[in-house]
């Protein structure tokens, strides 16, 4: 199609749904540019009233290319894609119900030397797709297809670029291409012409292929080629690692690209492959990396676009300090290979072997793999099988648009289905009962593993790999589908063939008969694959507070719950996809009394909460990407004006880094962290004995684990207890023993439990962690989180505070101050009072400053009261004595009454007084002699005609009185009058602009002029100058001509 628009594709779903196919044929099949033709479509394959056409008024959009298949352009006569031109209007023949159109090519193009033509059907407006495939015709007689020479593919080729281990000048080209009759290869070595004598390709009948070694090659230059199929169809290899893109390569910069060849512009069109031999390889700094235990998984989903502004692998790279210090052992790309476009979620694939360039180089990949590795993390990339963009070579080898980026795959295609056969199509649907769609998987999946070292693949979207469903029939998508479960074994083979221990996740997100399948899958050689788990719903009712029917039931993240004897559930709490718990908290949020969900302190709070229910679960777990910090952009947040919209889905996000700034944020980071440490060192929490309570309606959840063959120190049972309700409840622990517990999360805390199911009370949004013995991590033998290398006090006892050098410090409750504050009751009254009551008794010193100069010091053991007190700011410190080093703040401030302010605004013409008060929560208005009260802030009050006297006051006599007078009148009339200095003219009606004349007695005018007319319709003359005596005033607009006489003293 061509409507030259530059689009940034972004998608989880394409928006096709208007777009037709429609059948055609022309007269006469081949043709000149300057013989008439005609076109005709059949009507009875275009649903008109789909496009709200009624009147059979359907257009063509057209569009022609040179002699090389390039520099497209569009029809003359095309119009606007919103007004299509009447010049292009189809003939409807009712008798057999089609359209017609005949022109000559080169008059109706206004171009000659065309060498091909293309045109589609549409509605005059065709906005939203109301449009057919695109259709491209060659123009003019082709020549004979060149003799082929027929010879077998070497041995041990591939599809695509085989290097040659012994000569970098060499390369050789294999293309599948089945029902093709010649291909050339074209490029900088040839000019990006046809060459039938030194560039045509070798046909190897037998495996449908054509091949052919490069010869002359320059190593470590850019070489860039394409192939010309059937001498008029330009493909990239569909095996390119790299591609340039004429369209979007100018968008991305050096930083992240450096040296990026430029595309051969003028010389082709659509993608090319870029071609280097003779590169030092890549020197793989860790070479034999030990990839966590799938049930230790942390794994961390990661858009590059909006993890860092630099949307970068160096910018990744920049950042594993901070992921490796959250404790997460593996990151999750999403899609990194080859997509349409630049910034996108990267779902919308067009070559399934190429590294998008908007992220970096191949060597900026490799340094950022080779990097995670060397920390112990591991690289698990998104990867996109179900479907390919129109960009596809292998889609526009056999499609209806003959060959163009639209259209359906036709009945010869070998890789993909003319109409999905599930529910969930998107593009272009792969048939995965293929061969060719199954060889060409294999070679892309285990060229990342060989090629780049990545640990694992998380495969989108497999509900669609069956051939077994219809595009409408989501029971039979959903339900098990033996073809599909077959294939994607097949596919997992492919992976564990190249790395034995290599991550197989898939997005099913389906039966659990179908999943068990896959979870038990050569599981007795240590294998099995991986299932996303959603929980999204169930934790999102949890932190928001919403508890009954079942709603925040997160049992079934125990794979036990599924049957499974591994768990092989990679749950989330939040993924790409899942709206954001953070953004629903403070949206929906739940709430009793002055306990609410929307605050955002206590938002961030029951996310610590969800992450002690969710990170101590045995199993493999993932984070989306600023979860830890408490993310709290909608999903759906238009970045552009700040709304929230389902179009913005997919689209950029604010990249937050100043949240790890917060504390509150930064607070929630920590605990996620240390959880995460627990998760990852401490055995129980990999345990297969393990319970969930975890329905009840009243919000209250325990979880505990067991590990029989923990011996010695080690932690044998651990109790966890959270409130996920909104009001403070007593929950029972049922402790696995009685004896001492301690708190993992508070230094280990020590808890002395005689009674295992006596009450604990539990706040909203707190929980416990506790474990029948202290965690002690090696690196920090006393647990008072300071590592043993800069520990000065090494021995402190579990549970203590202790500052920055492992000391033990004193500390109070959190709670020991309460501090009262007592307002002045009138401004410069001087009698505000501060009241202060300790929690522990001790002797205390206060040192308070003030405003004015206000100092003073006091001593007190439990309560303090200072009186006489100014309005303002104060500082007060408490110091104790005998308690070395100790000392706490606080910034109060007494408040003292505001100056009454009223803003009054008179409507004339509607009698009406808007009044806008501040400085009181109660009113007194007196109008007329009639008092009201009021706590309104803004208020409206009906005018009398004639005079009206207001009066505003507070309770407070010291905040003032405003008084006014206001006159209403439905005659022109003049005030005051005698006049001497000013003239208050009232002006009567709605008109904003009057003419105003000043006439002397004897009938000459001083002056005329036009003047504005206030709201509250009065218009003021400056008369000081003007002599005694009689005058007359004028005053003309459109319904008013009025004139009075005034007299000047």
């Amino acid at each position: 199609m061509k409507k030259l628009l530059l689009l940034s594709f972004f998608i989880t779903t394409l928006s096709l749904a208007q777009q037709q196919t429609v059948t055609y044929s022309v007269d006469p099949s081949t043709f000149n540019e300057d013989q008439q033709i005609t076109l005709t479509f059949n009507g009875n394959s275009i649903n008109e009233s789909a496009w709200g056409v009624t009147d059979h008024s359907l257009y063509i959009w057209a569009w022609s290319l040179d002699l090389n298949g390039l520099n497209s352009q569009d029809c003359p006569t095309n119009g606007t894609w919103t007004s299509s031109n009447e010049a292009n209007k189809l003939t409807y023949n009712s008798g057999d119900d089609t359209y017609t159109i005949s022109f000559i090519p080169a008059t109706f193009y206004n171009r000659t030397d065309i060498g091909k033509i293309g045109f589609l059907v549409k509605a005059k407006d065709g906005t939203g797709d109301k449009k057919s495939q695109d259709i491209v015709l060659d123009v003019g007689t082709t020549d004979p297809p060149p003799t082929v020479t027929e010879a077998p593919v070497p041995a041990g080729m591939l599809d695509g670029i085989n290097f040659n281990a012994s000569d970098n000048t060499k390369v050789t080209l294999v293309l599948y291409a089945p029902g093709k009759t010649f291909v050339n290869v074209i490029g900088d070595f040839n000019n990006w012409q046809r060459d039938d004598t030194n560039y045509l390709l070798k046909k190897d009948s037998s495996k449908d292929r054509f091949w052919i070694e490069l010869t002359g090659l320059t190593p470590q230059i850019n070489h860039m080629y394409q192939y010309l199929v059937d001498g008029s169809l330009r493909i990239a290899d569909p095996y390119s690692t790299t591609i340039l893109d004429e369209s979007n390569d100018q968008y991305i910069d050096a930083t992240t690209y450096p040296n990026l060849p430029a595309y051969p512009s003028g010389k082709t069109g659509h993608a090319v492959t870029l071609l280097r031999t003779g590169d030092t390889p890549f020197n793989w700094q860790v070479t034999n990396f030990q990839r966590p235990a799938k049930t230790d998984l942390v794994i961390y989903e990661l858009l590059i676009r909006d993890f860092d502004a630099l949307h970068s692998f160096n910018a990744v790279k920049a950042r594993l300090d901070y992921l490796e210090t959250l404790g997460v052992n593996a990151i999750e790309l999403m899609p990194v290979s080859e997509f349409d476009g630049n910034e996108s979620w990267g779902y919308n694939p067009s070559f399934h072997m190429a590294l998008d360039k908007y992220y970096g180089t191949p060597a900026a990949f490799k340094q950022l793999i080779d990097e995670c590795h060397s920390r112990g993390m591991a690289v698990i990339l998104d990867v996109v099988y179900n479907h390919a963009t129109g960009q596809n070579p292998y889609f526009r080898m056999w499609n209806t648009s003959n060959g163009g980026y639209t259209g359906q795959a036709t009945a010869e295609n070998p890789f993909f289905n003319p109409v999905a056969t599930h529910t969930y199509s998107v593009f272009n649907d792969f048939n995965h009962s293929s061969q060719a769609t199954q060889d060409y998987v294999k070679r892309t999946t285990q060229y990342w593993i060989n090629e780049y070292h990545v640990d694992g693949f998380r495969w989108d979207l497999t509900k669609g790999f069956t051939q077994n469903c219809t595009s409408t029939d989501e029971g039979c998508t959903g339900s098990y589908q033996a073809d599909r479960v077959a294939v994607l074994k097949e596919y997992a083979d492919y992976q564990w063939a190249v790395n034995p221990n290599f991550y197989v996740i898939f997005e099913h997100l389906g039966t659990n008969q179908e999943e068990t399948e896959w979870a038990n899958y050569r599981l007795n050689e240590g294998k099995g694959i991986m299932l996303w788990s959603n929980f999204n719903g169930k934790y999102n009712e949890a932190t928001m507070g919403y508890n009954d029917s079942g709603k925040s039931d997160f049992s079934w993240i125990d794979y036990h719950e599924r049957g499974w004897t591994v768990p092989a559930n990679v749950s989330y709490m939040e993924s790409h996809d899942e709206e954001r718990l953070m953004y629903k908290n403070l949206t929906y949020g739940n709430s009793s009394g002055s306990y609410t969900v929307k605050e955002l302190p206590t938002a961030l709070d029951r996310m610590k909460l969800a992450g002690a229910f969710y990170f101590t679960i045995p199993g493999p777990k993932m984070i989306w990407q600023f979860g830890e910090l408490g993310y709290d952009y909608s999903i759906n947040y238009c970045i552009s004006d700040g709304s929230i919209n389902n179009d913005c889905r997919v689209g950029n996000k604010p990249i937050r880094w100043d949240y790890f700034d917060d504390p509150d944020r930064k607070a929630l980071y920590d605990t996620w962290s240390k959880l995460i440490e627990f998760k990852e060192k401490i055995p129980v929490f990999e345990t297969a004995d393990f319970t969930l309570d975890v329905a009840n309606t009243n919000g209250l959840k325990k979880v505990h684990l067991t590990l029989a063959s923990a011996t010695g120190d080690e932690i044998k049972y651990v109790t966890i207890i959270g409130n996920f309700g909104v009001t403070t409840q007593d929950i029972n622990p049922v402790f696995q023993q009685t004896g001492t517990w301690y708190s993992l999360l508070e230094n280990n805390a020590s808890l002395q439990v005689s009674n295992v199911t006596a009450a604990i009370s539990l706040a909203p949004g707190e929980f416990k962690i506790y474990a029948d013995n202290p965690y002690v991590d090696p690196d920090d033998l006393d647990a008072d989180g300071v590592p043993n290398a800069v520990d000065q006090c090494p021995n402190t006892p579990f549970g203590a505070t202790v500052d920055v050098t492992g000391c033990e410090v004193f500390t109070l409750p959190t709670d020991n101050y309460q501090i009262a504050l007592t307002g002045a009751t009138c401004r410069g009254s001087n009698n505000g009072k501060i009241t202060i009551t300790t929690q522990d008794t001790y002797d205390y010193s206060l040192n308070i400053t003030g405003p004015n100069g206000y100092s003073n010091s006091k001593t007190f053991t439990t309560n303090l009261t200072l009186d006489n007190l100014a309005a303002g700011a104060y500082t007060a410190c408490f110091t104790i004595t005998g308690k070395t080093g100790y000392e706490q703040c606080f910034e109060l401030n007494i408040t003292q009454p505001q100056d009454l302010s009223v803003l009054s605004q008179l409507h004339a013409e509607s009698r009406k007084l808007s009044l806008d008060l501040s400085g009181a929560d109660l009113y007194f208005i007196t109008l007329n002699g009639i008092t009201q009260e009021t706590t309104d802030s803004n208020i409206t009050l009906d005018l009398a005609a004639g005079s009206n006297e207001l009066e505003v006051r507070t309770a407070l006599a010291c905040q003032g009185i405003y008084k006014q007078s206001f006159f209403i009148n439905d005659q022109f009339f003049a005030y005051p009058n005698p006049v001497r200095d000013r003239i208050n003219l009232y002006t009567p009606g709605i008109e904003r602009q009057v003419t105003i004349a000043l006439i002397q007695a004897d009938g000459r005018t001083l002056f005329a002029r036009q003047v504005p007319v206030s709201e509250d319709r009065m218009i003021q003359l400056e008369l000081g100058d003007l002599s005694k005596g009689l005058y007359l005033i004028r005053i003309k607009g459109n319904a008013i001509d009025k004139t009075i006489k005034i007299i000047k003293q």
